[in-house]
């Protein structure tokens, strides 16, 4: 499998589809209907009250949404690695680890606004480390801070990616006060029809408008299925930074720092899950986008095939039995 996707055969993108069902059929099997957390902000909790009154609350439905969130996003985060080079060549790899890393946690299988600010993410991240070539950054750099804006008024922990923002302008770009104005701009900007909207409504209050934040401890594990799929996590991880760590002068300056933005960008989504804890591992899917390319980095240097084979087909084994068989 790994030797498949390691190529860029356009046939891939069907078995992409097909290796995606095997794994998140579970999805239909045992649907479920969206619960509503304190940490979901008012963006969500309307898109949610216009999805319960479309799908009568009917768990199928919710379930082929989330599929279809799932799916598209490891095909478009796929697209953008091929696009920017970040591995060596085009290949379906970082797809498949998106899957892959996406099926680890049973909760990440739930329809949530982590998961759906991971669609918003994978975009802004996108953006970012496009703006090392970019000519005329001021539009981009507004357009990142406003969908940044967008991700906060769906999931109120993802206030601290405004600090992604800064890393991207700082690692991607040459100081300049105005490009960083011009973030901050976007990212407020959301916020003022959100003020209006609260104001037509008599709703205007500091308490509607200022954020509940407090720092807390993430879920412990409290099974040892839970603390098996961290270190599926986490292993193929420390394997892929030591391949990128050890290529690293063999890669273009953009391509380095859109690693380096990659790693921050990991440390910072491992910081949300810190803010407002909730009662699940849903909103740990955070961390699924920068996993999954350090996961396919793993896959497509390992020099040794039965490493590769053998860190695949330990997770793919791990998530058939998770899914299916417990």
């Amino acid at each position: 499998m790994i030797g498949i996707f390691k190529q860029k055969n356009p046939g891939n993108a069907l078995l992409l589809l097909v290796y995606a069902l095997v794994l998140k059929f579970p999805l239909f099997l045992h649907p479920q209907v969206p619960v509503l957390h304190k940490e979901d902000n008012y963006l969500y909790r309307l898109l949610l009250r216009w999805l319960d009154s479309a799908f009568h609350n009917t768990p199928v439905l919710f379930a082929i949404l989330t599929f279809l969130l799932l799916f598209t996003q490891a095909t478009l985060f796929n697209r953008i690695c091929n696009y920017h080079k970040l591995l060596p060549r085009p290949n379906f790899l970082p797809g498949m680890s998106y899957i892959l890393v996406s099926s680890l946690l049973p909760d990440w299988n739930h329809f949530s606004a982590p998961l759906l600010i991971n669609s918003l993410m994978i975009w802004i991240w996108y953006r970012m480390i496009s703006l090392y070539n970019n000519n005329r950054p001021d539009a981009a750099i507004f357009n990142i801070g406003l969908l940044t804006g967008m991700v906060t008024l769906l999931y109120v922990p993802a206030l601290f990616f405004l600090v992604l923002v800064f890393f991207a302008l700082l690692i991607m770009r040459p100081f300049r006060i105005r490009e960083w104005l011009m973030g901050l701009l976007g990212f407020t900007f959301p916020y003022y029809f959100l003020f209006i909207i609260l104001f037509i409504t008599n709703q205007w209050s500091w308490k509607n408008i200022l954020p509940s934040v407090t720092i807390t401890l993430p879920v412990m594990p409290h099974f040892l299925l839970i603390s098996l799929g961290i270190m599926l996590l986490i292993i193929p991880f420390m394997i892929g930074g030591y391949f990128v760590q050890a290529n690293l002068n063999k890669m273009l300056i953009q391509v380095r720092k859109s690693w380096s933005l990659t790693l921050l960008y990991l440390m910072v989504a491992v910081f949300v899950i810190l803010i407002n804890r909730a009662d699940s591992y849903e909103n740990w899917i955070v961390v699924a986008v920068p996993f999954a390319l350090f996961h396919a980095a793993a896959y497509f240097y390992a020099s040794d095939k039965w490493l590769g084979l053998t860190l695949h087909w330990l997770t793919f084994a791990f998530i058939i039995w998770v899914n299916y068989l417990h």
